[in-house]
């Protein structure tokens, strides 16, 4: 849009008057020209205070600010363009020039310079703008990791009971990492591997299974006082099986490192159904534990005896986690024993797992009798392992008795 008094005059009969020189101009048309150079110097004016508005924005940084003053600043620009246009349109180059011409024509030359001046810094602006928006960006992904994480730990705590809203104190109570609480998760993982076994004995009798054959497989040529007891077999074939693996920190896992201490992961699985936990992560190192030792455990032809087909056994192999009951059972003796090992490594030093083998002499400073009221032989010799049914530890200077099952004595009812 052209300023006022600077259109194209125009004769009658709609033909352009030719360009006069610009002395001519000037005093033909002295308001336009004084219009024009109101404009120019106006613009600059606006110009500079964008420019001034676009350096403020930077200190403090303001992105929305900087777009804004931004686009003022390419306004103007603009602006100028329009209003040289407009003058080479209107004033050809002149025949002759007077001073006043001269000295307006070095300002407009200067102008001109300042104007490039100011485009090679918005340039840089610009480039800065987006250098900045590439670290807001960087930020803005690190602040989202970081809501991920304590979003998922919040969960953990919450399925644990440890909700940030203890009615009772308001802040989060975590048992002491004592050699207590290694007791109490011991006595835990021994329950555990007893109850598993019932299902276990029981899947064979209902397969068929020689019962009396399967103990003898597992230890051969131990004297059981009463048949009944060679249950403590398939304990010590279930605890041979799991706790294979449990002095290294990784558990014989191909495992991620994992930025979580010990002490931390047994928190967070502690009081959590097993199940709920491998369905929040199937594929965590816990979730690799209980595929690893379900494999171990139940052989394909055991497997096989107990179902009828391998079904189970594949979906654990693709990284699943069965709902059967058969399945969530071994996931409670998986639990005890990923929370013992856990907890083992929390310690400084480690707990340390010791074994016993078959007929070595037993010692009530190492060992316990999983029998009670047994009856020693008249002649007087001590009593010989028979088989081991859990491993003991050392854990500071305190002892974990193993327990086992002593061979060649008699019982008392």
């Amino acid at each position: 849009m052209l300023p006022s008094g600077l259109k194209e005059t125009q004769l009658n009969n709609n033909q352009k008057v030719h360009p006069q020189p610009m002395e001519q101009c000037i005093n033909q048309n002295p308001e336009a020209m004084e219009a024009l150079i109101s404009n120019l110097f106006g613009n600059i004016s606006s110009l500079k205070s964008a420019y001034i508005q676009l350096q403020s924005a930077h200190t403090p940084y303001d992105p929305d600010k900087i777009q804004e003053a931004d686009k003022a600043v390419i306004s103007e620009l603009k602006n100028l363009s329009e209003l040289k246009h407009v003058y080479r349109e209107n004033n050809p180059k002149p025949v002759c020039v007077s001073p006043k011409d001269s000295r307006l024509a070095a300002e407009i030359q200067e102008q001109q310079s300042l104007l490039k001046t100011y485009e090679v810094m918005v340039k840089k602006f610009q480039s800065e703008i987006q250098n900045k928006d590439s670290e807001i960006t960087q930020m803005l992904q690190k602040i989202e990791e970081a809501n991920q994480k304590r979003l998922k730990l919040e969960k953990n705590l919450k399925l644990r009971g440890m909700s940030s809203t203890n009615e009772s104190s308001g802040d989060l109570q975590f048992p002491d990492l004592t050699v207590e609480l290694f007791e109490s998760t011991y006595e835990a993982a021994s329950k555990a591997v007893h109850d598993f076994s019932k299902p276990l004995i029981n899947m064979m009798k209902a397969a068929g299974w020689d019962l009396d054959s399967a103990a003898e497989s597992i230890e051969p040529g131990v004297a059981y006082a009463k048949r009944p007891h060679k249950k403590y077999a398939f304990e010590s074939y279930i605890c041979q099986r799991m706790f294979s693996g449990f002095q290294q920190d990784t558990f014989s896992l191909d495992s991620d490192d994992d930025t979580e201490t010990f002490f931390t992961q047994f928190l967070a699985l502690k009081d959590m159904d097993p199940l709920d936990a491998l369905a929040t992560n199937p594929h965590s190192n816990f979730g690799k534990f209980c595929k690893s030792k379900y494999l171990i455990l139940i052989h394909p032809k055991m497997e096989a005896s107990f179902f009828g087909n391998l079904d189970q056994r594949e979906y654990v192999t693709g990284g699943g986690h069965p709902r059967t009951a058969f399945y969530q059972a071994f996931l409670k003796l998986a639990k005890s024993i990923w929370l013992l090992h856990r907890l083992a490594c929390s310690f400084d030093p480690a707990a340390k797992i010791f074994q016993v083998k078959k007929g070595s002499e037993f010692s009530d400073s190492y060992m316990e009798s999983v029998l009670k009221n047994i009856v020693v032989d008249e002649k007087g010799e001590s009593p010989s392992v028979g088989l081991m049914v859990m491993p003991g530890f050392w854990i500071g200077g305190s002892v974990i008795q193993s327990r086992v099952y002593v061979s060649g004595v008699k019982v008392v009812e």
